[in-house]
């Protein structure tokens, strides 16, 4: 299972290479960043380097705010498929990670609202 796990983030981060500048983010990019988050997002604690360094990449590669809203609907999307996440680890993670990413993480979101 975990050699499964491990293939597909290598499969994720691939494709994160993929993205031609100023193209909007696409999904299995932002779910490659915040993969690492998983553990945090479903037992809280203390978010990893790798899990900052993911939610900082976002930030980085969402600077319209199409791009924020596109990004949002990814990981709300992303989040549905984790039943246990626990929604106050998800809103706390960007602070967590003291980034201030522009990009609610929540499965309950109206994106359209994101500016």
């Amino acid at each position: 299972m975990k050699n499964v796990a491990i293939a597909v983030f290598v499969a994720l981060a691939m494709v994160a290479f993929m993205v031609e500048p100023g193209q909007a983010i696409p999904c299995p990019q932002v779910e490659s960043y915040l993969s690492p988050c998983v553990p945090y997002l479903t037992n809280g604690g203390t978010p990893t380097q790798a899990c900052c360094t993911g939610v900082s990449n976002i930030q980085k590669n969402t600077p319209t705010v199409a791009d924020r809203q596109g990004a949002c609907q990814c990981i709300k999307d992303a989040a549905s498929r984790l039943p246990k996440i626990d929604e106050a680890a998800a809103t706390n993670l960007p602070t967590a990670c003291n980034v201030k990413i522009g990009v609610p993480i929540s499965k309950s979101i109206n994106c359209k609202d994101v500016k």
